[in-house]
């Protein structure tokens, strides 16, 4: 069973959709427009979404975009009766994993679903076994299951907040990572915050981690930007 989001605002079509998922054993919920979508998308992070582009309030592509800004990686089929080309590339660009066109074939879309989820099952399982594998660099070696961190086979102790900006970065190795990005992700910051609190802790990483913290080679700044790491 998986919990599945319909964002649609014809109410009969979205009542269709509802019951034929909920045969195929899946919990469903509706919202009828896209501010109702994006609030029950950060409520109840629903397995897989099924978005119309023409919804009131908020757009198939905002709502989307907003998702996917908010670091939620749901497949998302998007169920629309624009067709064109032009429309479906802009729609793969803004993170759409799928993409029906209507008048279209219940059986179909059904099978859609369930290929959808049968992906992102088998990525979350790939990605579980990528986190319990340790990452080392230099004299450091990560545990992320564990959230251990080890130096020359001796543990060292990060705060919690220090721990989570080391997997943000590590997660990220070698691509710059925005700081309004990290604030985001690891204090639920929003980005138009203003706040010294990442360069604070990536000092203290420096200092716990680097063997010259006055000349990083793993946690390095990116002028106006953010912070990259490297191994």
């Amino acid at each position: 069973m998986a919990r599945i989001l319909v964002v649609e605002d014809s109410v009969d079509l979205a009542r269709a959709l509802r019951t034929n998922l909920e045969l195929e054993g899946h919990e469903v919920a509706v919202a009828l427009d896209g501010e109702r979508g994006l609030a029950l998308v950060r409520s109840s992070r629903p397995d897989l979404i099924v978005l119309d582009l023409m919804i009131p309030k908020m757009d198939g592509y905002l709502l989307l975009r907003a998702v996917r800004g908010e670091g939620m990686h749901m497949p998302v089929l998007i169920l629309t009766a624009r067709s064109d080309e032009a429309e479906k590339v802009r729609g793969f660009r803004w993170g759409a994993d799928d993409y029906v066109t209507k008048p279209f074939s219940l059986i179909e879309l059904l099978a859609r679903v369930e290929a959808l989820l049968r992906r992102s099952r088998q990525a979350t399982a790939v990605a579980a076994e990528q986190a319990d594998a340790a990452v080392r660099f230099g004299t450091i070696e990560v545990h992320p299951s564990k959230r251990l961190v080890m130096r020359q086979g001796a543990p060292v102790p990060l705060r919690p907040k220090e721990f989570d900006l080391l997997m943000a970065l590590v997660r990220r190795d070698g691509s710059v990572a925005q700081r309004a990005e990290l604030l985001r992700e690891v204090w639920g910051y929003k980005p138009a915050m203003v706040s010294r609190t990442i360069d604070t802790h990536i000092v203290e990483l420096r200092r716990k981690l680097e063997d010259d913290p006055s000349s990083p080679r793993h946690f390095l700044t990116v002028r106006k930007t953010g912070y990259r790491f490297e191994r």
